[in-house]
């Protein structure tokens, strides 16, 4: 499990992570009060608060970036990819309105930071990565930190995860032209999928997907947003 955080000292002075740790949740409060209206959440929901707060961000990011491990901003893990910010990390998390049965899908482990946000709520997580040196890392990291719900699979994104299928819940941490229909088929009819679509360079939009009970969708763009393009495959 995590390093735990030294005592309080006298006086009631909270230690530099639990600091960072407020001030983090403090600015993800601000940027849900500033998007309400294009996302329809004008306050992040109790259950993500709690999944954020749980998770120790700073055993996510490398040695040189744990000065700034809850800052509000993604942050360079190596291999030309990020870890998100934790405001996006919330607000997709609140769009799966996640239920403790839930299976999930996560496309794009990268650290597994957003890995191990899904699992403070969701039964079970099957996350793919394309790079075997950063689905190590995640997979390493998320049994350091005990996460026995997540378990991270080498692939490529686009092909989903065939053999977990169907998903209730699908969230892609990677930015895809259009929606490759492998994930539109691997999610169970009720569930929800959420995405950055768009083109590779530049910004895309957050979008939610709700597949209904007869299996018919229903598409919600929210935020424009900046991810690293999914690669891999054809989309």
């Amino acid at each position: 499990m995590d390093d735990p955080d030294p005592p309080d000292p006298p006086g009631g002075a909270r230690p530099p992570r639990a600091e960072a740790l407020a001030a983090m949740l403090a600015a993800i409060d601000d940027d849900f009060a500033r998007t309400a209206a294009d996302t329809g959440l004008a306050a992040m929901p109790a259950p993500v608060r709690a999944a954020i707060a749980a998770v120790p961000r700073h055993r996510f990011v490398p040695a040189q970036a744990q000065a700034r491990a809850y800052e509000n901003r993604p942050l360079p893990i190596g291999h030309g990819q990020t870890i998100s910010q934790p405001f996006i990390v919330a607000l997709m998390t609140a769009l799966l309105e996640l239920q403790p049965q839930d299976r999930v899908l996560e496309i794009g482990s990268g650290c597994g930071y957003q890995a191990a946000v899904l699992a403070q709520e969701a039964a079970q997580v099957d996350s793919v990565e394309i790079v075997p040196e950063l689905a190590e890392r995640a997979a390493a990291t998320l049994a350091g930190l005990g996460l026995a719900r997540v378990r991270v699979h080498k692939g490529d994104g686009h092909a989903g995860w065939p053999a977990g299928a169907p998903y209730d819940k699908i969230i892609a941490t990677a930015a895809a032209p259009t929606l490759p229909p492998a994930w539109v088929a691997q999610l169970a009819a009720g569930g929800r999928l959420v995405a950055p679509i768009g083109e590779r360079e530049g910004l895309q939009t957050l979008v939610l997907l709700r597949k209904n009970p007869r299996g018919e969708l229903q598409q919600q763009r929210t935020i424009a947003v900046r991810f690293v393009p999914l690669t891999g495959g054809a989309g």
